[in-house]
């Protein structure tokens, strides 16, 4: 099928090239004012002003985008979206004045969806994370990498990994799977952290690769976590077997594991709240992207991540959701914009080619998706009518998304 869209106010994010932007080139978002666009079945054939339409036969399927932009759908290169139950009891705890580790250490935390986690059924935790999903596609998000980690035991991770391989394959949005069974260590191994990284490497990782349920492997470096030893361990194990590397890095504190992450050619390293500047330097030397979460920060009331120091020492950047139910219950990449924009200080380019390009990049589907290009995806979201693209940020509370499309049919 092929479709006409004509009138567009601006297409915005139109590039020749596939590049990972970095420093002053975050800043540039290009775009072409007054102007169409043409689809032929999933893909963008062709764009440009409105002055060389007489060029294209009109098609039966036109749309008319007058006083609209469009740009391409979000990528949300960090989530968890499968999951059972909500956590809002911690919320309360949190504004009462428990810490992260002190909620974690009375049961909450990662090991309280765990459990919540282990007595669901897998058509319970595909049913609750296909909502999710849909409300997120209406909100413009058109690729998303969903992790596990919510299991902690072979059965659960297994079982969260085939929910993420039934939701690829029923979805139209493109989706990456990540393994994340070193989320944290189960109470069964508190004691015994050798255990459980022998069961992660010889009983979890043969079956997962075994049966392809995931692209990526994931560890929590943290203190009181995972070390960067044990992380580099699970990392080499899992690399192995085709899993490439994304991590969770800095979030509480900086204890090697940004060096460890481009040691092991991590494709992203991902929260960056805690930087020292030696991490700033060496990320920005490396070819691993570092993927910032505000809206977690948010919600733990944590510093924000220093998203200008990493932009202007030539870090590569993506934003994400971190959709998940105990510190970003929210996958709105409309308010991850938004905030980035507002309590970070990225230019509104800054943050939209971040979460959509770079994005593409920091997940690997930079050749269907994250800019306008002719024979990637037709994947749009259309604005309702507004004065500019920095409207979108400005305006954190509206929602400005008249239409999605995805594979070029609207959603």
């Amino acid at each position: 099928m092929t479709i006409l869209i004509k009138n567009i106010a601006a297409i915005y994010n139109v590039r020749t090239e596939n590049n990972l932007l970095r420093g002053k080139e975050l800043a540039t978002l290009p775009m072409i004012e007054n102007a169409y666009m043409l689809i032929e079945d999933d893909c963008i054939s062709d764009f440009g002003s409105m002055d060389n339409i007489h060029s294209i036969t009109t098609p039966e399927n036109t749309i008319d985008a007058t006083g609209q932009f469009i740009l391409p759908t979000w990528c949300d290169s960090h989530t968890h979206i499968v999951f059972a139950g909500s956590r809002e009891n911690e919320f309360v705890d949190k504004i009462n004045g428990l810490t992260y580790a002190e909620i974690a250490a009375k049961g909450g935390g990662i090991l309280n969806s765990a459990g919540k986690l282990n007595d669901a059924t897998e058509d319970q935790l595909f049913n609750e994370a296909w909502k999710r999903l849909t409300e997120l596609s209406s909100l413009g998000t058109g690729a998303i990498e969903i992790k596990s980690g919510y299991g902690l035991t072979v059965a659960s991770e297994l079982k969260m990994l085939r929910v993420i391989k039934k939701l690829k394959e029923k979805s139209s949005l493109q989706i990456k799977a990540t393994f994340l069974g070193a989320h944290t260590y189960p109470l069964a191994y508190k004691e015994n952290h050798e255990g459980y990284l022998n069961e992660i490497i010889n009983e979890m990782l043969p079956v997962i690769a075994g049966e392809k349920l995931a692209d990526y492997i994931d560890v929590f470096c943290e203190t009181g976590f995972f070390s960067p030893e044990e992380m580099t361990r699970i990392c080499n194990a899992g690399k192995a077997l085709g899993l490439k590397p994304k991590l969770h890095i800095n979030q509480l504190n900086s204890i090697g594991g940004i060096q460890s992450s481009i040691e092991l050619n991590a494709i992203s390293v991902d929260h960056l709240e805690t930087m020292t500047d030696q991490d700033i330097v060496d990320l920005a030397a490396s070819n691993t992207i570092g993927t910032l979460l505000p809206t977690a920060a948010y919600f733990l009331r944590m510093p924000f991540q220093p998203a200008r120091k990493l932009i202007d020492a030539g870090c590569a950047i993506a934003l994400a959701s971190d959709f998940n139910p105990g510190s970003s219950p929210s996958g709105n990449m409309n308010i991850v914009v938004s905030m980035s924009c507002i309590q970070m200080k990225m230019l509104p380019e800054e943050a939209i080619n971040a979460a959509t390009i770079n994005g593409a990049f920091a997940m690997e589907v930079e050749h269907e998706t994250g800019s306008i290009m002719k024979g990637k995806k037709a994947n749009l979201i259309f604005t309702k009518p507004i004065p500019s693209i920095t409207y979108m940020p400005y305006a954190f509370g509206s929602n400005l998304i008249d239409k999605v499309m995805i594979n070029g049919m609207i959603i």
